[in-house]
C-alpha cells in the first residue's frame, strides 16, 4: 500500500443518478386461483395469509409457508366515518373506519384544523368529490423497489356479477390506469407523489363465447361514462399503494358508481349471490371484501424503479507520482528490484488497486483493477472509480 496520499479536487468527483426500471406483471390466476383445490374456501388458499385481527390479508406468489414464497401485496378496505355506508351496527365498523383513517392520514395528511384529509377524486385536496369508500392495495417493497414508475400502472378488474370457479366474473372488465401519471401527478401528499387512476376500458364480453375466448377477447369501449374517463382511484408512487374507489363496482345511481344501470353490478360477497356493489361492506368482514376484489383481478402490471446514486471519482496520476511502491519486496537491500543493476533505469511500479480515504486517512473503499497497470515517469493515468449506493 502506498504511503503517499493525493487529495481530490472538487472537479474530480461527479455525482450522478440512474433510474433502473423492471416490468412487474401479476396475472389474475396467480392472485386468485393458481394454488389449492377448486373447492377451497376463499381466503384459505395456501398462498393467502389471513390474520386474527381481520384488518387485511396478504397475497404471496407461492404457498406462504414455503421458504420460496415472496410477498406480493396486502389487500384491505374501509370507509370514512362520514360515509353513508358507515353505521354502528355494521360488521367491523370501527375497524373499517380505522383502516380508512390510517391510510388517509399517512397518504393525505391533515388539514389546518388537524382533521384527517379524505381521499380526493381529482387531487384537489381543498375541494372536489371525496372518495369515502375505498379498497387499498399495498404492494411489497420487493416489487415496488424505490417507487412505481409514473404512467405504467394498470389494473384490470372483472365487473360481472356472481363469482364462479370458471372465471365468468371476468367477462366484463374495467381497466384502471394512471394514463396521465408521467406528467399529471400531484405532490401535495406527505407520502410523496401520486397520480389519478382513470377507468379507461372494459372488455364487453359475449355470452356466445367460451370462458377461454372471453379471456382473450379484446373488444374495447368506453366505460358507460359518455365522453370522458372517470377518476376511480389514486396511485401513490413512492409508497407503493393503490387506492381504489368502491364506485368501480356500483351502478351510476349508487354512490356515484361507474357502471351503467343496464349492466349488472358486481357481487362481492364470496361464491354465492348477495347484495350488489361495495354496499356489501356493511355486512361483510374486511376479509370477505378482500377476497371479492382479489378474485376479480384479471391483470395487474406496472414498472418499478430503482434509484441508483453514484459518485464517480477521477483519480488522476501524473507522470511524477506513484512511480514507487511501499511494498517491502519492491527493494532488494537498498536497490530497487525493477531497475536491475542499472541505476539509470527509470523506476517502475504496477498499480493493482485504488484506495479511497477519509480526511483523517481512514480507508473507506478499495477498487481492484482487472489487471496491473504499469506506471513510470513517462506515463500518466486517469482511473475512474464509481461508488454506487
Amino acid at each position: 500500500m502506498a504511503t503517499v496520499y493525493k487529495n481530490f479536487l472538487s472537479s474530480d468527483v461527479v455525482n450522478t443518478r440512474t433510474l433502473l426500471h423492471e416490468a412487474i406483471p401479476v396475472t389474475g390466476s396467480l392472485v386468485s386461483g393458481t394454488y389449492g383445490p377448486s373447492d377451497v374456501a376463499l381466503g384459505s388458499e395456501p398462498h393467502i395469509k389471513t390474520y386474527s385481527h381481520g384488518m387485511f390479508e396478504s397475497v404471496y406468489d407461492y404457498p406462504f409457508l414455503s421458504s420460496s414464497a415472496n410477498h406480493i401485496f396486502d389487500i384491505t378496505c374501509g370507509y370514512a366515518g362520514t360515509s353513508a355506508l358507515s353505521g354502528a351496527s355494521n360488521t367491523q365498523n370501527s375497524k373499517k373506519i380505522s383502516i380508512y383513517n390510517q391510510m388517509a392520514q399517512v397518504l393525505m395528511g391533515y388539514d389546518h384544523t388537524g382533521t384527517i384529509r379524505l381521499f380526493d377524486q381529482d387531487g384537489d385536496i381543498t375541494s372536489g368529490t371525496k372518495m369515502k369508500e375505498c379498497y387499498f392495495m399495498n404492494f411489497s417493497r420487493l416489487l415496488v423497489k424505490d417507487e412505481i414508475k409514473k404512467g405504467t400502472f394498470a389494473l384490470e378488474l372483472g365487473v360481472v356479477p356472481a363469482f364462479t370457479e370458471t372465471g365468468d366474473c371476468l367477462a366484463k372488465r374495467i381497466k384502471l390506469t394512471d394514463s396521465s401519471g408521467s406528467n399529471g401527478y400531484f405532490v401535495n401528499s406527505p407520502a410523496g407523489e401520486y397520480g389519478i387512476l382513470f377507468a379507461q376500458t372494459t372488455d364487453d364480453g359475449d355470452a356466445t363465447l367460451s370462458t377461454a375466448q372471453l379471456h382473450e377477447e379484446t373488444i374495447t369501449s368506453q366505460v358507460s361514462i359518455a365522453t370522458s374517463h372517470k377518476a376511480a382511484g389514486l396511485i401513490f408512487y413512492q409508497a407503493g399503494i393503490a387506492v381504489i374507489s368502491g364506485s368501480v363496482f356500483n351502478a351510476n345511481d349508487t354512490h356515484d358508481g361507474l357502471l351503467d344501470n343496464a349492466v349488472d353490478t358486481l357481487i362481492l360477497g364470496g361464491k354465492t349471490a348477495g347484495n350488489h356493489g361495495f354496499d356489501t361492506i356493511t355486512g361483510s368482514t374486511v376479509a370477505v371484501m378482500a377476497n371479492g376484489l382479489r378474485n376479480r383481478v384479471y391483470d395487474l402490471q406496472f414498472d418499478n424503479t430503482t434509484e441508483l446514486n453514484s459518485a464517480i471519482h477521477f483519480c488522476r496520476v501524473n507522470h511524477n507520482e506513484f512511480n514507487y511502491s511501499a511494498n517491502p519486496t519492491y527493494l532488494n537491500g537498498s536497490k530497487i528490484r525493477v531497475k536491475g543493476n542499472n541505476r539509470k533505469n527509470l523506476p517502475v511500479s504496477y498499480i493493482t488497486s485504488v484506495g479511497l480515504y477519509s480526511a483523517d486517512r481512514e480507508l473507506l473503499a478499495v477498487a481492484k483493477l482487472s489487471e496491473p497497470l504499469k506506471k513510470d515517469p513517462t506515463t500518466e493515468l486517469t482511473l475512474k472509480v464509481r461508488l454506487d449506493y
